[in-house]
């Protein structure tokens, strides 16, 4: 299925606003809370949730703006130490999910980073209970290759986000929900790659992506 530039990005908007409605509205909360709190220890206790809330909200803008974004500036490629900062604190904070990191290149063309990222955010997302999360990638030549591996006591990865992501099978529209898969599947056909998904049977959940990058 394919969709215009406009209505994508609406979903990708959609995908955002969605993120960050939780931690913003926390922050809302919090300061109405604190004008009508007197008590030090409530206000102080207030102080913290506000400042968790203002730091989730940082996190997952910079996590977006590198993963949906135009982030990095205009150079071909963006230090991967960027990619794993965005991963650990859009997950890490919480410490429900716990990051393995597998990359050795210091730097990682544009395009890659942006698979690698999205991919990162799907599988972390399945982990409904929270677990593990491996993420690895190397530049071969002209040719990259990335691998996301999620393993938990509970795993869920919707259908219509697998259906995005292969573009294999039948979508009657692409949601926001599924935004970050079709970013993933559309890059990845751009640079003339092929992804795969483990089958929904297997244990844990993997992703594999190949491209080629500049």
């Amino acid at each position: 299925m394919t969709i215009n530039a406009v209505d994508f990005a609406s979903l990708l908007c959609s995908r955002l606003c969605h993120d960050l409605l939780s931690p913003v509205g926390a922050l809302n909360n919090g300061l109405e809370l604190l004008a009508d709190e007197h008590d030090p220890d409530m206000r102080a206790r207030c102080l913290e949730l506000l400042s968790e809330s203002a730091k989730a909200s940082a996190n997952k803008l910079k996590f977006f703006r590198l993963a949906f974004g135009a982030a990095g500036g205009f150079g071909e490629t963006i230090d991967s130490r960027e990619a794993r900062a965005a991963i650990e604190g859009l997950f890490g904070d919480t410490h429900r999910v716990k990051l393995g990191w597998l990359v050795e290149d210091p730097s990682l063309p544009k395009s890659g980073i942006k698979v690698l990222l999205n991919l990162a955010l799907i599988a972390g997302d399945a982990l409904i209970r929270g677990g593990q999360l491996d993420v690895g990638a190397e530049c071969v030549g002209k040719q990259m290759e990335i691998v996301v591996r999620a393993d938990g006591p509970r795993i869920v990865l919707d259908n219509e986000l697998r259906t995005a992501l292969t573009g294999v099978g039948a979508v009657a529209a692409i949601t926001p929900r599924a935004a970050a898969a079709y970013l993933v599947q559309s890059i990845v056909a751009e640079g003339k790659g092929s992804i795969q998904v483990s089958d929904p049977e297997d244990p844990v959940l993997l992703f594999g992506a190949t491209l080629t990058v500049a």
